[in-house]
């Protein structure tokens, strides 16, 4: 079965959607006009249930079938991204500093639009569970929603995601069984050394050479106690030390993070990572505190959900349009939460020839609609069919 007829001839109007949220973009938690117009839509639509406030600002919303079954649960971010939009569209964004430059805009209209339509047409047996996530941006908003209730609340028995992904032909879909994109966990490193004046630098301890080398060490964790099978990644994104061109200054922090696709390298970084930077602060006569904090675990599709999920997709897109072996991505994405909860699959629909995701020019490409709206009304209908 291709594209659903009636989800074409929606489009248009799903587009608009996805521009006006795309013109408001809302932070993490923050995302109170954006789960407010959802919620607004649902109840239009006529969803048996529409529940606000799980997970702070999330949204659920119910869609019984025909016939009682089983519950699943299909899930989409709302939240933006902190940066300045650069793209000139009409309906870029008009809040400065905040853009949608993931494509939540997107994955929110879409599931909106297979709301509508899985509410008019209730060709299924069981029930439907839209859910609207906040803060998938490092805000952890998918736990949230867990810990408040979601999943027994709703008596999810299996979930799935969907993300855009630029480079990926337009309307093609991408999936893989096991583990399909990284962990992501929090360095913070505070070194002390001995400030003093540029010019007598053997009388300090120089925090800035001290910083530079535990950059570098933290390479041979990956080059050298990783196996190298496995994959990992260990990145410093922020040094901040000193205020001038002629004082070597006392202090520096880092920041960064450590990736993994299995429980084990993550166990591994958590514990060399200490180790190199103590160990290489103590050999230049310098102290450093560390901070490491556990982010998202590895996303694990199920193996069965993600063959279902990828025949959902050979039917809208086309077998030879189906990547049934895409590599593991070394991203992150909370939905891994729920995925730790019930079984089910995340999968990819390639959103063309576009800037990448957290890019300022970054648009969610509205050709898209009409194949992440059919897979998600095909996945439900076969699924809960009876």
């Amino acid at each position: 079965m291709p594209i659903v007829n009636r989800v074409a001839d929606l489009q248009p109007e799903i587009a608009e959607w996805r521009r006006d949220i795309h013109a408001h973009p809302e932070l993490r938690y923050e995302v109170h006009r954006t789960a407010a117009l959802v919620a607004d839509k649902l109840k239009c639509f006529g969803c048996d249930e529409v529940v606000s406030g799980i997970g702070q600002t999330g949204v659920v919303g119910v869609i019984r079938g025909r016939r009682a079954g089983k519950a699943i649960g299909l899930r989409a971010d709302m939240d933006a991204l902190p940066l300045n939009e650069e793209t000139g569209l009409p309906y870029q964004s008009t809040v400065p500093g905040r853009m949608h430059a993931c494509g939540h805009d997107g994955h929110t209209a879409m599931l909106l639009g297979a709301a509508k339509y899985l509410a008019e047409t209730r060709n299924f047996a069981g029930t439907a569970v839209v859910i609207f996530q906040p803060a998938e941006e490092g805000g952890a908003g998918a736990l949230a929603m867990v810990k408040d209730g979601l999943i027994p609340r709703f008596a999810i028995e299996e979930v799935y995601g969907m993300h855009n992904y630029p480079g990926l032909p337009l309307g093609e879909f991408a999936i893989r069984s096991g583990p399909m994109m990284a962990s992501a966990d929090h360095i913070t490193i505070d070194l002390e050394g001995k400030g003093g004046h540029a010019a007598r630098p053997h009388l300090c301890v120089d925090t800035i050479l001290v910083g530079a080398q535990i950059v570098n060490q933290l390479q041979s964790i990956v080059a050298r106690n990783v196996d190298p099978l496995e994959s990992a990644v260990v990145s410093i994104c922020m040094f901040q030390a000193g205020h001038t061109d002629n004082v070597i200054p006392q202090h520096a922090q880092l920041r960064g993070t450590a990736r993994a696709l299995t429980a084990e390298v993550r166990s591994l970084l958590q514990k060399r990572v200490p180790e190199v930077v103590e160990g290489t602060a103590r050999l230049y006569g310098a102290k450093a505190g560390i901070t490491y904090t556990n982010g998202y675990p590895v996303l694990i599709n199920y193996e069965r959900q993600t063959a279902f999920a990828s025949a959902v997709a050979r039917e809208i897109a086309g077998g030879d349009r189906v990547d049934t072996d895409f590599a593991p991505v070394m991203g992150a994405e909370d939905f891994a939460f729920m995925l730790a909860e019930r079984p089910g699959a995340f999968i990819f629909v390639g959103n063309g020839d576009s800037a990448g995701l957290h890019h300022p020019a970054y648009n969610f490409n509205d050709e898209v609609i009409p194949a992440g709206i059919s897979y998600w009304v095909r996945l439900v209908e076969t699924a809960l069919a009876g």
